[in-house]
């Protein structure tokens, strides 16, 4: 004889009272849960880059970061010291290829100038007419060198700060969005390889001692500070090279000043 089922004890399992009331619960805190926790890791939806750091400013170019500005400001820096110093390479070098280096060193960086205060400009990046410190001090060395000691100051110092920028070009060549470093970042990696390549044919470049210092911390240059491209206010004109009371008369080669804006208007008495 079959047992018969036993029927079900009222008030028990998921769909009496209390498990309808605890499911609708768990239903409801879920609903409230899922949307912030899918969007709590998600960037601005909209793709805007007006939303951007702190150290990042919206340009017609594209997002341009302090590491774009500090790259901007390093070309000019470049052109401001190594021009004349190519320019003393022609004049001083004893061998023809110490005198083509620096013959290099002039026609690139006078284009590379051109082009980087063109790309200031463009985006309101403030920068400078005068080597900085270190600088000033490489361009002291030069002058004072003569004779074949000149020619090995020349190939190393110069090898040096190629080797410095060198990487720098890459890291922001692969890392920045705006439009214009990158092609600023494209030319200078043209113009410092053939630096590097004609200082290296010269025979003076000491590979060794090069390495290390390479591997010390170099010099650092200040970032410029983060300035809205609308506001930014180009530094006044100055003169190209500083003055060292040691040393001797510095080039007569001059870079044109950071910006080419006309002269303000004369004020009335």
């Amino acid at each position: 004889m079959r047992a018969r089922p036993r029927p079900p004890v009222q008030g028990r399992g998921i769909f009496s009272g209390t498990g309808l009331i605890v499911v609708c619960l768990a239903a409801t805190l879920a609903a409230l849960v899922f949307p912030i926790w899918s969007y709590a890791d998600r960037s601005d939806p909209t793709g805007s880059v007006n939303v951007l750091s702190a150290q990042t400013v919206s340009t017609a170019y594209g997002p341009l970061s302090a590491q774009d500005r500090d790259f901007v400001v390093k070309v000019r820096l470049a052109g401001l010291w190594e021009l004349p110093a190519g320019e003393m390479a022609e004049q001083k070098g004893t061998t023809a290829a110490v005198r083509t280096a620096g013959q290099h060193l002039v026609d690139g960086h006078t284009s590379l100038d051109a082009h980087v205060r063109t790309v200031a400009t463009q985006l309101g990046v403030p920068i400078p007419n005068t080597p900085n410190v270190q600088q000033q001090q490489w361009l002291a060395t030069l002058n004072a060198a003569q004779g074949q000691d000149f020619d090995r100051e020349f190939a190393n110092i110069v090898r040096l700060a190629h080797g410095r920028v060198f990487s720098v070009v890459a890291q922001v060549r692969a890392a920045t969005q705006n439009t214009l470093v990158r092609d600023l970042a494209d030319d200078a990696n043209s113009t410092v390889l053939d630096h590097i390549k004609v200082l290296e044919a010269t025979g003076y470049v000491d590979f060794g001692t090069l390495a290390q210092q390479l591997a010390g911390t170099p010099s650092p240059v200040a970032a410029p500070p983060v300035v809205a491209p609308a506001d930014a206010t180009p530094i006044a004109p100055g003169p190209t090279s500083a003055p060292s009371p040691t040393s001797a008369p510095s080039p007569t080669y001059t870079l044109p000043p950071a910006t080419a804006s006309p002269e303000p208007a004369a004020q009335n008495p």
